[in-house]
């Protein structure tokens, strides 16, 4: 089971940080706090993943929340599973992922973004880029 990756973790503090500023430069919001949390320990026990589950609540929630944020699908309407490919020339996903997708929970979702972007050679990051936006 995938978890959450350290960098999702960074943009959502990230987000936070923006849409909730610190008005003095110490005092954090409560979703930085709680993400913040998580972060630290990630870091100090040296894991670049958490689960969901060992997360409070609060971090969920904040985590979650930034999650909505971010686009669904990475479909772009050039889809060649449907025309036999086992790995989508357009998204980069693999048949079993684009035929579960909305099945698939949130970490899930963004454990297969995170893989795609990472690979970088579907078509949504070079030549169709353009329909990504």
């Amino acid at each position: 089971m995938p978890g959450i990756h350290i960098t999702d973790i960074e943009s959502a503090i990230n987000h936070w940080r923006q849409r909730c500023p610190s008005p003095d430069g110490v005092r954090l919001s409560p979703e930085v706090q709680a993400l913040a949390e998580v972060y630290a320990q990630m870091v100090y026990a040296g894991e670049s993943e958490v689960d969901e589950a060992a997360m409070s609540a609060d971090a969920l929630a904040a985590w979650l929340a930034w999650y909505d944020t971010t686009p669904d699908t990475p479909c772009i309407a050039i889809c060649s599973t449907s025309q036999g490919d086992e790995r989508c020339k357009g998204c980069g996903r693999s048949f079993e992922e684009v035929q579960r997708w909305t099945e698939m929970t949130p970490v899930q979702k963004r454990a297969t973004w995170r893989r795609i972007t990472i690979e970088g050679d579907a078509w949504r990051f070079n030549r169709y880029a353009e329909r990504a936006r």
